[in-house]
């Protein structure tokens, strides 16, 4: 990012986080605690039985390059455990909005996705004997691949009324947000309006009398054959596969049955696509408004943009962070360490390495002067 600010220590960011535990009965400094949970989740350690493994390991590289003083040694597991579900999300997320702030200065990104994803590793049972697990939904600097923002629900259901409290943390001027047709919500396009940003909102069955005018309105511009419109054809082969993507813009809206109760729409947005994987076709038609006034090469790159949260974002945290896997349940501890993983993975991509993500972390931990370098890095870039 550019106008970046120089960042602070890392040990600074979290030292306004409050520590609720009971001090009398506390053995371990409330920061060693953050700064080796953090090291260790960089260093490939996925729960807190690895955490503690990796401390007692490198107990003496803690000591003599971190400073840690470790009066009582290396806590136990279970020691992490009750201190990350006793944290407030809300202060463990001022902590990362600050660190965000520091990195990205005064730059605006042109593009931030939202979108949920479920920790199925969380799942409990309630009082009622339902089982929920916790949802996380986050905002997204696809442009910078950083995460700007999160916001704890306990059932994907709850989206709507978390992206709001999500948007709110944001500074989304001049800037589009893209959301999936979960948040395509009056409610939500005015509120991106009311903050001066502009919507991009997928269209589907949630929304059903938009969703027919929005689909007539296809279908009079296919008759048509697209006379005066923006339209973009985009053809590739990726990973074996031939893909197509047709791109259309309408910004005669006039037959809207209910255009003034979404703010500001002036485009309707079409997206057809095919790909061939050898002898399978699979055709989509999706749907989008938004109250930006673009060409269709400019909204066929913000549709593909918008799927980098899910891509560089979500699987990665699957597949190099094993997120899914995670059993963590008790207290605030789902959605702290939800947080603490996307704080490490905004550091690893940050690391020079040319190897991915997951290879970079067993880097870390067999390489303590590349684990330094990654937190070099986090807080001098």
């Amino acid at each position: 990012m550019s106008n970046r600010v120089k960042s602070r220590p890392l040990s600074e960011y979290f030292s306004k986080l409050k520590d609720r535990r009971i001090q009398a009965k506390c053995l371990h400094e409330f920061l060693d605690l953050i700064m080796i949970v953090t090291c260790a989740t960089i260093a490939g350690a996925d729960d807190f039985v690895a955490i503690e493994a990796f401390a007692q390991a490198k107990e003496a590289w803690f000591r003599d390059r971190l400073g840690l003083k470790l009066p009582n040694g290396i806590p136990t597991h279970d020691t992490y455990n009750r201190l990350f579900a006793t944290i407030r999300p809300e202060e463990f997320h001022a902590c990362f909005l600050d660190w965000v702030r520091d990195r990205s200065g005064d730059a605006k990104v042109p593009l931030i996705p939202i979108d949920g994803k479920t920790m199925r590793g969380s799942k409990r049972k309630t009082e009622s004997g339902a089982c929920k697990a916790v949802h996380v939904v986050s905002a997204w600097a696809s442009a910078e691949g950083l995460t700007l923002a999160q916001v704890k629900t306990d059932e994907k259901s709850n989206e709507i009324t978390a992206i709001p409290q999500l948007l709110k943390l944001l500074d989304v001027e001049g800037v589009l947000v893209s959301i999936d047709a979960m948040g395509c919500q009056k409610d939500i396009a005015a509120q991106v309006v009311a903050q001066k940003g502009d919507y991009l909102l997928a269209v589907k069955d949630n929304q059903p009398r938009l969703l027919a005018d929005v689909q007539r309105l296809a279908e009079d511009a296919l008759e048509a054959e697209y006379v005066g419109l923006s339209t973009r054809l985009l053809e590739e082969l990726s990973h074996g596969r031939q893909e197509m993507r047709f791109c259309y813009v309408i910004q005669d809206l006039s037959s809207i049955r209910d255009l003034s109760d979404w703010p500001k729409l002036r485009s309707v947005v079409v997206v057809v696509s095919s790909r061939c994987d050898g002898n399978k076709q699979t055709d989509e038609v999706r749907y989008y408004i938004s109250s930006r006034k673009a060409s269709a090469k400019t909204f066929l790159e913000a549709i593909r943009n918008h799927w980098s949260i899910e891509n560089q974002c979500h699987w990665v945290l699957d597949v190099a962070f094993r997120e899914d896997d995670h059993r963590l349940r008790e207290g605030h501890g789902p959605a702290n360490m939800s947080l603490m993983r996307k704080i490490v993975l905004a550091m690893l991509k940050n690391a020079d390495a040319e190897c991915g993500i997951k290879n970079r972390r067993l880097k870390a931990g067999w390489d303590l002067d590349y684990l330094e370098q990654v937190l070099r890095g986090f807080a001098e870039d």
